[in-house]
């Protein structure tokens, strides 16, 4: 990759008054040490305490401390979003507000992105949280990420992650979306680019989490549609169409069977087989014309924005024009 000259640190915190302080303390610590020009964006997402204040005061006194204040909370995939959105570093790394992941570990992140990966995902091999409440739902939710979309890493969980900035800025997150950004990150490059690396996790020393098992269920719905997102963007006429087809068929092929009884003399209408393979029928119709939208809708997508559907790493011995 290229040379890493700057790193841009992105934060996102609410309601972390007491750990907001050591945590930037830390974080000077480790990145003074490092052969790089570095810039602390902290973003904080509505808090109700002292956390926008206290964030102020360091900003006031380190120039390389950055603030992004939001009107109310919008959630950490915003918060995460807008840090990066501002971000000017070439390598953009980021983590919690609760001293829960460890600033020391940032150099080892960025060795691997000088090796060549354009995401390095934090493992916490050695979570400190509570095993019914946290780790389990933990363990199921990214055993199913995996496998559905085909990026298998441990921990899709933790916040603490390195990524080339301009591969993570082609991401855009929505929604609360920021816990699968490995998976949508492999649709702008290549999976053998991903690599995750064990980190230090400490145990909360003050506030409390802000998550809890009921989280889950959303991570599952977000889940279906990072998988959709993955394999039908470009191609939704596949999946609908594909869909389509089999409810079309599996009403088409009873309604044959009722036509032939109605033309032998056979008495259909109060047959509920009739009603079943007619709403089949329509359902499979459905399916098609929803891909088609989809088609048009993609198509706008694209068209509108000047998007292309692909991803151009580098290009050698081009001349620009003009």
């Amino acid at each position: 990759m290229e040379e890493i000259r700057k790193i841009s640190v992105v934060i996102p915190v609410f309601n972390e008054e007491e750990n907001v302080p050591l945590l930037y303390e830390k974080l000077k610590d480790v990145l003074e040490k490092l052969p790089y020009d570095y810039e602390i964006i902290f973003v904080d997402d509505g808090s109700t305490d002292r956390t926008p204040r206290v964030l102020e005061e360091i900003a006031a006194k380190d120039p390389k401390v950055k603030v992004i204040e939001f009107a109310r909370n919008f959630g950490q995939t915003a918060a995460m979003a807008a840090g990066m959105d501002h971000a000017t570093g070439d390598v953009i790394i980021t983590m919690d507000g609760d001293l829960q992941n460890d600033p020391e570990d940032i150099p080892r992140l960025l060795e691997e992105i000088k090796k060549g990966y354009d995401v390095v995902s934090g493992w916490r091999k050695n979570r400190q949280d509570a095993a019914i409440s946290r780790k389990l739902p933990s363990k199921i939710a990214n055993w199913l990420i995996g496998k559905l979309t085909g990026v298998r890493i441990h921990d899709y969980g933790c916040t603490l992650k390195a990524y080339r900035s301009d591969v993570i800025k082609r991401v855009r997150l929505y929604g609360e979306l920021h816990r699968f950004i490995p998976a949508l990150a492999a649709t702008v490059t290549s999976v053998d680019r991903i690599v995750e690396i064990p980190v230090k996790h400490h145990p909360r020393r003050f506030g409390k989490s802000k998550y809890g098992i009921s989280r889950t269920f959303k991570v599952i719905s977000d889940l279906f549609f990072i998988w959709f997102l993955q394999k039908f963007m470009q191609k939704p006429i596949h999946f609908f169409g594909i869909l389509g087809l089999i409810l079309f068929l599996i009403g088409f092929v009873p309604f044959l069977y009722l036509v032939f009884l109605k033309l032998t003399g056979h008495s259909i209408g109060g047959r509920p087989l009739l009603i079943v393979s007619v709403l089949f029928i329509l359902a499979g119709i459905q399916m098609f014309t929803t891909g088609i939208i989809s088609e048009i809708l993609m198509r706008i997508y694209y068209e509108s924005q000047n998007k292309v559907p692909y991803v151009i790493r580098r290009a050698i011995n081009f001349e620009q024009e003009g």
